[in-house]
């Protein structure tokens, strides 16, 4: 599916907000901080795949449907960030 650079600005947008979110995270420094007090560096990847489809009521709603797919680990990741995922849509 094409999507507009309208869409794809509001991504990037979406992106950023995340990678924002978890950078300026009080919980995320903190935890990081004590793992590097019991003696281990830190490398943290977040894989991040936003899917587009269009609204039901579009014309090509029957196009191809968006995935997500996350690791057990994602999902941890988002629940402590309250960012809740509905498996449904």
């Amino acid at each position: 599916m094409e999507i507009d650079d309208e869409a794809k600005e509001l991504v990037r947008e979406i992106g950023s907000a995340i990678n924002e979110s978890v950078e300026n995270s009080t919980k995320v420094a903190e935890a990081i901080e004590r793992l590097r007090e019991a003696g281990y560096e830190m490398e943290l990847t977040l894989r991040l795949e936003i899917g587009l489809r269009p609204h039901a009521g579009d014309e090509d709603s029957e196009s191809e449907a968006a995935n997500l797919n996350l690791t057990e680990e994602d999902l941890q990741v988002l629940q402590r960030m309250k960012i809740r995922i509905d498996p449904e849509v």
